[in-house]
């Protein structure tokens, strides 16, 4: 598994809250539509003085099969909303040190 994490910058002028709603309702949305995607989490951290700062983890099953998506019609409809809204300001990739930790609910 792949592992991708943008650090995201709104746009000046970009409501926090339009760009959270198009996250929850659009970005969520069409992960099911980009089969290499296996999870992916959009973080809000506080900005301390400034605006809140996002961060993106995309877990993928490999770089390549990600690649592949990115050429779909749906990613395409991704990015021209999000780059109408924000940036990625730095992207780091890696792979998970297996088997990693999850807390199952009981």
């Amino acid at each position: 598994m792949e592992i991708i994490v943008h650090a995201i910058r709104l746009h000046p002028g970009t409501d926090p809250a339009e760009f959270e709603a198009w996250v929850r309702e659009a970005d969520y949305a069409t992960c099911p539509e980009l089969p290499s995607v296996l999870a992916f989490d959009v973080v809000r951290a506080p900005g301390g003085d400034g605006p809140a700062r996002y961060f993106e983890v995309i877990r993928v099953t490999g770089a390549r099969e990600f690649e592949a998506d990115t050429r779909t019609p749906a990613f395409h409809g991704l990015v021209a909303a999000f780059s109408a809204m924000a940036a990625v300001t730095e992207e780091t990739a890696g792979t998970r040190l297996d088997p990693g930790y999850v807390k199952l609910e009981s």
